[in-house]
């Protein structure tokens, strides 16, 4: 839910809501649409991220602090662009005075995410009661204040609900969500049947500037000029020139069956097992960058990584003698030997880095001195300004209102101007430089100015620098390394549980903000992988405590705002109000590296408890952690079941009868603000009307529940069909510069106009003769009727003889079809006794390429081509007659 909520309160490629209500609008609108394309059948679950794992809140406390250093420096620079237009006389439209959004409040606890769940209800139940697509349907709502990321709430959902015996192992899944990781949850989950649906990417998409909301500049370029006017009365202003947002299906069972195909390896020590190679390899992605654990130095996914990982996986996975992981748990004895592997390549990987970036740079400078090269050198400035065509008029363009006096002035100016050498400079508006030529620089004034990298990891040396730099200890410090390599591997074996297993332990996080290298990874088969038990999740104000910069504290009771921003308060060093950022080698601010302090949370707990008391029961209410809501409407087989436990007033947790409810099991609990029918189901959005026959009801729901030590097996159920499989041999095929296959849209310009398909197979052997020792490929010619005169025929690609005449052939031997596939068989005389199947057919000759006689005209006795003279000679070609062109080599099928 939250991909649906931060596109609708503040999109990018369109102006903002004004206010709350319509951002609550546009969300309800995102999800209709999105229905209206999955149509679920079943059961619709809504998951909002709750309070998130320590180690995840790590990453949301550096992504929040950003936002508000960024929107803070934003609204800086509006304002001073602003003031430089208006002094300059621009026109600029008057500031409309909305509702400020701060995103920061899409995150549990504040009281944005407490009316979003109001409203989220009041949506459920309008639909339940109105939409047609919606009566059959069991709906699930896992707000804000559930604690849990939303996709993992799904996901130990599916979990759960795959361990009952009355789960149906064919059930369609279908995720909504843009994150790479609902990738790897969705194959960790082993579900036959598993589609992602995520809005297409499209870059460089227009966004309105944020001064005139106008497309085409940015803030920074405005120049306050006043709108045109769109259509000719004007009657587009309001559409926006991008169009509505596509989405995309990705169907998991179509990459399990790429990586079935990558991942299967040849005469292993163990039994191959598909399913354990892709847990492995979803373990394996993990290496180049997840939301908990900061990417191996040597590790970047743009320089196809995971490909190099996979790579060694399969070269070493003969010594390890089995799988790296099996049902979310890690074998770091195996994992230990990939990585040494992968140290073994680090330096030439670090190496080829830097000649890469140095390539890409020089390209750069050449493409901006040509782009310079092709300027005209010299731009006539005033009233001799080129301008567009019909832009003469047009505000800033200068017209000469006297031609004539301009034209004096001009030449007096060109008089009065000193004379111009061959080798003076011009500046930037074409003047002459009043300083004669100026020296170049070395480098190109317009490059733009590399960062620092004090590292330097090409260069020997660069694993003392790297600890050097980014930890402050001396690489020679082995305890230190051990301890940074400790955490990390910690990590791999918590990122891998909470993905199979659910989360181990709400406290656990990584403590440094870098990797360390795969080099180091030496002995961690001995470190220990086992968390503590019983932690809790943080409560949503304290996670706000642990999230939040100072900018954002008006979402936090006064009290506990103050902690944020006294001088004296015990925990103010959580809450610099600047924070330094390392690029780590990266050239752009947001891919770099945030500087914060780690909460410490024994500290945080110890000042909050002094601020507790202060709380009033609406903050109190916002402070407790909630559960999941199920909702159904009046056809629905559970609702008279539930509309009973209202009426009896049961207090106990009631299982659910599963028989109603399509296999679903889980445990019911009255709801205290629950949606009953015939009550009025009153609308918290102003613009829309209250729902005053409602036949909906709401219930508390939990999913079923395993001891603390159960583990969920990942593996396929029995009674599971796998879809059919939908790639192709052709999907495989390499072309000439071993890149993979790539189905190309649209017209081929390059496909080959030569060549027989299975049909003209088929069509061959229903003229071609068959008897004693024939077939498709027999070396019987075809019957009189069928070639009159002197007609040339091409040769199939590969054939090595000429059909021979045959005068016994009959007419309705043709009528014949072929033979079987699996009765085709061929004895070639050249080759021997071996039979050939029906796609090794052409694969007769040594040299693949078409022959210069191919194309030749064919002259024998009675129009037929001539025998081929036993001894392996041609004999009766003439040697001159029509030239016909060569085909070009083929593409398609490649016979080598």
């Amino acid at each position: 839910m939250n991909g649906i909520i931060h596109p609708c309160t503040h999109p990018e490629d369109k102006p903002a809501p004004k206010n709350e209500d319509e951002m609550m609008v546009a969300i309800f609108e995102y999800i209709d649409r999105l229905f209206s394309i999955v149509r679920p059948r079943r059961l619709l679950y809504m998951a909002i991220d709750g309070v998130a794992p320590r180690a995840k809140m790590n990453q949301q406390r550096s992504r929040r602090f950003r936002a508000s250093k960024e929107g803070m420096e934003a609204a800086v620079e509006k304002q001073r662009v602003r003031e430089e237009i208006l002094a300059k006389g621009g026109f600029l439209p008057p500031e409309e005075i909305k509702e400020r959004f701060d995103s920061n409040c899409i995150t549990p606890g504040t009281e944005f995410m407490d009316n979003l769940a109001k409203c989220l209800r009041y949506y459920i139940a309008d639909r339940l009661n109105n939409d047609p697509g919606w009566k059959n349907l069991t709906v699930i709502l896992s707000d804000a204040s559930a604690p849990g990321e939303g996709e993992h709430k799904i996901m130990d959902y599916i979990r759960r609900q795959r361990a009952q015996p009355n789960h149906d192992p064919n059930t369609h899944h279908c995720l909504c969500g843009a994150d790479a990781d609902l990738i790897m949850l969705g194959l960790a989950t082993h579900e036959p049947n598993f589609t992602i649906i995520r809005e297409e990417f499209k870059p460089n998409k227009p966004k309105p500037c944020g001064l005139c909301n106008q497309f085409g500049h940015e803030v920074k370029d405005c120049e306050g000029l006043p709108r045109e006017k769109k259509g000719k009365h004007d009657e587009l202003a309001d559409s926006l020139p991008c169009a509505e947002g596509e989405f995309i299906f990705l169907r998991l069972n179509v990459l399990r069956e790429y990586l079935e195909r990558e991942l299967t390896m040849a005469s292993l020590p163990f039994t191959f097992d598909v399913e354990r190679s892709i847990d492995d390899w979803v373990f394996m992605c993990f290496f180049v960058g997840n939301d908990f654990l900061p990417h191996l130095p040597s590790l970047e996914i743009r320089e196809n990584a995971i490909d190099r990982l996979v790579n060694i996986y399969k070269n070493v996975v003969h010594k390890t003698g089995g799988y790296l992981t099996e049902s979310g748990y890690v074998n770091l004895q195996r994992v230990q030997m990939i990585m040494l592997a992968v140290g073994e390549v680090e330096d030439s990987i670090f190496k080829k880095r830097k000649d890469d970036e140095d390539s890409f740079r020089r390209r750069q400078k050449e493409k901006r001195k040509r782009m310079k090269r092709d300027q005209p050198a010299f731009t006539p400035s005033g009233i001799l300004t080129p301008h567009a065509l019909g832009s003469r008029n047009s505000p800033g363009s200068q017209v000469a209102s006297n031609p004539r006096q301009a034209a004096y002035e001009m030449r007096m100016q060109n008089n009065s101007s000193p004379s111009i050498s061959p080798n003076t400079s011009f500046t930037s508006d074409g003047s002459p430089s009043p300083l004669g030529g100026i020296k170049r620089k070395a480098e190109d004034s317009d490059s733009e100015p590399e960062p620092e990298d004090n590292v330097r990891l090409w260069e020997a040396g660069w694993k003392q620098r790297y600890y050097k730099n980014k930890f402050d200890v001396d690489a020679a410090d082995e305890k230190f390394r051990r301890k940074v390599v400790q955490s990390y591997v910690e990590g791999l074996c918590w990122v891998l549980r909470y993905y199979y297993q659910g989360c181990a332990s709400w406290k656990w996080y990584y403590p440094f903000h870098y990797a360390p290298f795969a080099s180091d990874f030496e002995g961690i088969a001995d470190m220990p992988s086992d968390f503590e038990k019983g932690t809790k999740p943080f409560k949503p104000l304290e996670q706000l405590m642990g999230v939040f910069p100072a900018a954002s504290g008006n979402f936090l009771p006064p009290s506990w705002r103050k902690l944020m921003s006294d001088p004296d308060s015990s925990i103010i060093d959580f809450y610099p109000e600047d924070f330094a950022i390392d690029l780590n080698g990266k050239k752009y601010a947001w891919q770099g590296v945030a500087l914060l302090p780690f909460v410490d949370e024994r500290r945080l707990r110890a000042a909050l408890e002094e601020v507790y008391p202060d709380l009033t029961p609406e903050e109190t209410r916002r402070n407790s952690l909630g559960g999941d809501v199920l909702f159904v409407g009046k056809h629905h087989p559970l609702h008279d079941f539930i509309l009973e436990l209202y009426q009896t007033g049961s207090t106990e947790p009631v299982e659910v009868p599963p028989e109603l409810c399509h296999g679903i099991q889980g445990k019911f609990s009255l709801d205290e603000e629950a949606i009953l029918p015939d009550q009025i189901v009153c609308s918290p959005v102003p613009m829309l009307r209250d729902l005053t026959q409602n036949t909906v009801v709401s219930i508390n729901f939990k999913d079923p529940q395993f001891a603390e030590d159960y583990i969920f097996k990942a593996v396929m159920l029995p009674g599971a069909r796998k879809p059919a499989a939908v790639l192709k041999p052709s999907d495989w095929e390499k072309s000439s510069n071993g890149r993979q296959w790539k189905p190309q849209l649209g017209f081929n310009r390059d496909r080959r106009p030569v060549h027989l398909d299975q049909a003209a197979f088929r069509t061959l052997g229903h003229v071609m003769p068959r008897g004693s020792g024939t077939g498709i490929y027999s070396n019987a010619a075809p019957p009189p009727v069928t070639y009159q005169g002197n007609l040339y025929r091409p040769l199939l690609r590969g054939q090595a003889q000429i059909p021979k005449l045959m005068s016994n052939m009959r007419p309705q031997d043709s009528w014949r079809g072929p033979p079987p596939l699996f009765q085709q068989q061929r004895f070639d005389r050249g080759v021997g006794a071996e039979p050939l199947l029906p796609w090794n057919r052409m694969l007769q000759t040594q040299n693949a390429a078409f022959q210069p006689n191919q194309y030749q005209m064919l002259a024998g006795p009675g129009g037929y081509p001539p025998r081929r003279d036993d001894r392996g000679g041609r004999q009766g070609y003439p040697r001159e007659g029509r030239k016909y062109p060569l085909p070009p080599p083929s593409g398609r099928y490649n016979w080598n």
